[in-house]
């Protein structure tokens, strides 16, 4: 959601299509290949071009991005229950395996975000915000307004709340459930 509202908005970002939109994510996954290499530590020619621009780099690939860089990160917290009903639903869909039971899962995600909230916390080329989901659905003006402010662009914060489409929020946690809070 947060890379298309900043397409939306008038920000350059780098994908290349790969990915296809699919009915689990219908309006497409705004992924740039190049970033699945990021722990191989290869050809980085890629990262010093999209400077200006947004590029998704999924949690699990940051602590890959090199220090040289700065980095302005738009973490995007959603309730774990949302993502792991969100995960179990895909692999159904695909027939693949679990893996791991729900719990397993659920713990993994947990020690998954505490070690990256650690490296984001303590290497000074991030400049993080947290995003809530939910919130981002239900306000995006102000979403997109806290996006434009990180970016220190002129982006059209109009289009940007436009982007967002409820109708996409599936797998909703009851109100009042919490996502994992930020120091867990």
């Amino acid at each position: 959601m947060a890379m298309k509202m900043l397409q939306a908005g008038g920000m350059e970002v780098l994908t290349d299509g790969v990915r296809r939109a699919d009915e689990d994510n219908p309006e497409g996954y705004f992924e740039l290949e190049s970033t699945k290499r990021l722990p191989e530590a290869g050809d980085l020619a890629w990262l010093r071009g999209a400077r200006g621009k947004a590029v998704k780099v999924i949690s699990y690939l940051l602590p890959y991005l090199p220090e040289d860089l700065d980095y302005r990160v738009v973490f995007m917290n959603r309730n774990l229950e949302e993502v792991l009903a969100s995960q179990a639903r895909m692999l159904e869909r695909r027939g693949a395996p679990a893996g791991a039971t729900p719990r397993e899962m659920r713990r993994q995600y947990v020690d998954h975000l505490v070690k990256v909230r650690t490296i984001l916390s303590l290497r000074s080329c991030f400049t993080v915000l947290e995003v809530d989901y939910r919130q981002a659905v239900v306000e995006p003006e102000g979403v997109a307004q806290r996006l434009r402010e990180l970016v220190g662009l002129p982006l059209d914060t109009e289009r940007m709340t436009r982007a967002v489409n409820p109708s996409l929020y599936r797998n909703r946690a009851e109100a009042g459930d919490d996502a994992v809070p930020p120091d867990q």
